[in-house]
C-alpha cells in the first residue's frame, strides 16, 4: 500500500517539550500512524524561558539557543524514526514550527520570531525539512497566526453542524467551523500560561494535575474582574497573542490592582480565579457564534488543558448548548493535533498548496506558507 509519510514537530508556549506527529496523507482522511514526545532539557527550556521573560537577548546567545533546539529537534526525529522502524527515506518532509520566542503582529514593523536551526534539522536527519511558516502569511498582511484553523477545516469540518476546535496549550486558540461561512481562527487570550505560571511560583510545580489545587479555592468575582478587563479581548478577529502579553507580570500588574481594593487573596483562590478566567473567555468567544439555522453545536478540545478535569466541567457547564468533546473521540490525539497540523503545512507546501486562511489571518491571499530546506 503506498504511503505519504510527513513528520510533525511542535514545541508550545508551555516549553515542557517536543510533540512529534507522523501522518499518512496517502490515506482519506489523513491519518495519525503514530506519535512521541521528549521533555525539554531543562537548561534549554530555562534559557528560552528567560529570553521569552525578558524579551533580550545577546546574538551569541541567541545563536547558541538556535542552535540546540535545532539539535533537539533532529535528534527527537532519528529517535521517533527508530522506535518506529522506518528509514528517513520513507519521510516525505517534517513539518518543524520551531520556538516562538517573540510573536509582534501590530508594531509599526510587524514581525515574528522562531528559533530552531532547520537547516540543522535537514541536514541531522537527512530528510527534507519545512520550517518558517508564519512569515510569509504576514508579507501578506496577515498576522502569521493562527495556522492551524487551515488544518481543522481539512479534518473535522461537517456540513451538517457547527464545529468548534479549541486548543487549550498555553494560549487557547479556537476554529470556527460554520457551514457556507467563511473559516474563522483567532487566540482567545490565555489558556494554561497563567495557570502553569502561578502554581510553579506557589509550589514549584510545573502544572496543576487535574485543576486539583484550583479546586480547593473559591473564584474571587472582584479578581476576575479585573482579569477580564484587558483590551485585547475587546478586539475583534483576526487576532493573536502569545506570552508578550499573558505573563507573569502581566498578572502580577492585576493583583497589585485586586490589592489597591482588597488587602488579601490566598494562593489557592488566585489559582481558582485564573481557571474561570480561561474558562470564561473561551465561553464569551463561543457564546458570540451567529447559529440561524440553528445547528446542533460541537466544541472538540485538544491541548493540555484538556486534561484539566476541573477546566472541562467549567467550560461545559458554561456552554450548555453545546456538546463538548476531545478531538480524541474524532481521530486525533489531543497531544498532538497541533504536530499534525504542522506535518499537514509541510505537505500543502512540498504539493505548492494554500496552507493560510485569509479570513483567519488577515492575509490578502491564500499562500502556501514555509520555507523548505534540503539535506
Amino acid at each position: 500500500m503506498a504511503t505519504a509519510y510527513y513528520i510533525g514537530v511542535m514545541s508550545g508556549t508551555s516549553l515542557d517539550g517536543v510533540d512529534l506527529a507522523l501522518m499518512d496523507f496517502a490515506q482519506t482522511p489523513p491519518k495519525l500512524i503514530a506519535s512521541d514526545f521528549t521533555s525539554m532539557p531543562e537548561p534549554l527550556r530555562f534559557a528560552i524561558g528567560e529570553i521569552v521573560k525578558k524579551g533580550e537577548v545577546t546574538l551569541q546567545q541567541l545563536g547558541e539557543v538556535d542552535h540546540q533546539l535545532g539539535l533537539l529537534y533532529a535528534d527527537c526525529i532519528n529517535h521517533f524514526l527508530t522506535k518506529q522502524g522506518l528509514k528517513a527515506s520513507q519521510i516525505e518532509a517534517i513539518g518543524c514550527h520551531g520556538q516562538t520566542i517573540w510573536h509582534s503582529p501590530q508594531s509599526p514593523f510587524p514581525f515574528t520570531t522562531q528559533i530552531g536551526d532547520m537547516s540543522l534539522v535537514a541536514v541531522k536527519t537527512g530528510i527534507t525539512t519545512v520550517g518558517d511558516f508564519r512569515r510569509k502569511d504576514m508579507a501578506y498582511g496577515g498576522q502569521g497566526a493562527p495556522l492551524v484553523p487551515a488544518f481543522h477545516q481539512a479534518f473535522f469540518a461537517d456540513e451538517q453542524r457547527i464545529t468548534a476546535v479549541l486548543n487549550i496549550g498555553g494560549i487557547s486558540n479556537v476554529s470556527l467551523l460554520v457551514p457556507d461561512q467563511e473559516t474563522i481562527g483567532y487566540d482567545i487570550g490565555a489558556g494554561n500560561t497563567l495557570l502553569d505560571l502561578w502554581i510553579e511560583t506557589r509550589q514549584g510545580k510545573r502544572f496543576d494535575q487535574n485543576g486539583e489545587w484550583a479546586r480547593t479555592g473559591q473564584i474571587d468575582q472582584q479578581l476576575l474582574d479585573i482579569l477580564l478587563d484587558e483590551p485585547f479581548f475587546q478586539q475583534p478577529p483576526p487576532k493573536s497573542t502569545g506570552r508578550e502579553l499573558f505573563n507573569l507580570q502581566w498578572l502580577q500588574k492585576k493583583l497589585a490592582q485586586y490589592h489597591a481594593i482588597l488587602p488579601s487573596i490566598s494562593a489557592e483562590n488566585v489559582q481558582r480565579t485564573l481557571l474561570e478566567f480561561t474558562a470564561q473567555t473561551i465561553a464569551d468567544a463561543l457564546q458570540k457564534i451567529n447559529n440561524p439555522q440553528h445547528l446542533p453545536c460541537i466544541l472538540l478540545i485538544c491541548g493540555g488543558g484538556a486534561r484539566n478535569v476541573l477546566l472541562m466541567e467549567r467550560i461545559t457547564a458554561l456552554l450548555p448548548h453545546w456538546q463538548v468533546s476531545t478531538t480524541t473521540e474524532y481521530g486525533l490525539d489531543i497531544d498532538y493535533v497541533e504536530a499534525a497540523a504542522f506535518a499537514w503545512l509541510a505537505y500543502q507546501r512540498i504539493h505548492h498548496l494554500p496552507s493560510n486562511l485569509p479570513s483567519v489571518t488577515g492575509a490578502t491571499q491564500a499562500v502556501s506558507l514555509g520555507a523548505i530546506f534540503t539535506n
